[in-house]
């Protein structure tokens, strides 16, 4: 008997350090990271002191694609199932600081800097469509070998999950959408909308405190370390990049996805309406679509306890469903 016992406490060892080993070669920090051209050095300085707010233990890799080096933030239990985490427009991985930890307790997380935005990837190839894009992750999934994992994707990320879905939905167990942007609908004008186009004419400062007031019913609570690097993020590169081809997707294209699908958007939201439920609850096969109380855009920030509640349930779900 114990010699059973120490065979499979050996065979888990020899599990959980093959796991570590697996991803070593990718925790070296490469040169751009190292010896930032200038103006980095403090862009990467203001993210570390934002990713700090995840508040527990992670691993930062640096894996090469054939489009530059994905920078991929990793926490949660090794044999955690995989949660991959796609972040909105400029918002980097650090966005998901009020969420990481609760996701993290059961699950081993990925978060994905896009490489087309500021963050801590670093393209060196030109991105001709969506396409590139898709084949980037895929890239990406295919080093960390994901052969199967759950998808969270929030605003353009939750677009781009879509996306992913759509051309390979075998590999994903389950998805969430954080009121996700040309998804299901049409960005309409709204005040909020007209509010943020009035002030481009305003200093880079008003700008963005516009921005937050209209995206999220709490901007006062979102921690200043986050917003300092969302300020740089809102100075780096196109935040257009690719939006004019981002569409709505067709109903007989959602009607492919089998896998369940959660939807949340905020009662306050100017990205989406009770449409993009309506369309969630009938148009696919195991979708289900809610609206968060007093919150905005930024949903997974503003009712941080109560998403992150709604999301853990509804994993839990998935799986018990198995």
């Amino acid at each position: 008997m114990k010699y059973l016992q120490t065979i499979g406490l050996l065979a888990v060892l020899i599990f959980f350090t093959s796991c570590e080993k697996e991803y070593m070669k990718y925790t070296k920090k490469p040169e751009y990271i190292t010896n930032p051209k200038p103006g980095y050095k403090t862009y990467f300085e203001a993210y570390d002191k934002a990713l700090a707010l995840w508040d527990i233990d992670y691993d930062e890799l640096y894996i090469p694609t054939s489009y530059g080096t994905a920078h991929v933030v990793v926490s949660g239990p090794r044999n955690g199932e995989p949660l991959v985490l796609l972040h909105g427009m400029n918002a980097s991985s650090t966005m998901w600081y009020p969420n990481a930890k609760a996701f993290s307790k059961n699950y081993r997380i990925f978060a994905i800097d896009l490489i087309i935005e500021p963050g801590k990837s670093f393209k060196t190839a030109i991105f001709d469509d969506l396409g590139d894009i898709t084949a980037w992750y895929e890239e990406i999934f295919k080093e960390l070998k994901l052969e199967s994992y759950h998808l969270i994707g929030a605003s353009r990320g939750g677009w781009i999950a879509v996306n992913l879905a759509l051309h390979n939905q075998e590999k994903i167990k389950s998805m969430v959408l954080l009121s996700p942007a040309q998804t299901f609908i049409w960005i309409r004008p709204s005040v909020g909308l007209l509010k943020n186009i009035v002030n481009l004419f305003s200093s880079p400062e008003k700008q963005v405190a516009s921005y937050l007031e209209t995206l999220s019913t709490k901007p006062g609570n979102i921690h200043k370390n986050y917003l300092e690097q969302y300020y740089m993020n809102t100075k780096k590169d196109s935040i257009n990049t690719f939006m004019i081809d981002m569409m709505p997707f067709a109903n007989k294209e959602l009607q492919t996805l089998r896998m369940p699908v959660l939807v949340l958007i905020g009662d306050n939201d100017m990205i989406n309406n009770e449409k993009t439920i309506k369309l969630t609850n009938e148009v696919l096969p195991n979708g289900k679509g809610e609206i968060v109380s007093n919150a905005g855009h930024f949903l997974s920030i503003d009712q941080a306890t109560a998403v992150n509640k709604k999301i853990l349930d509804f994993l839990e779900s998935t799986n018990n469903a198995k």
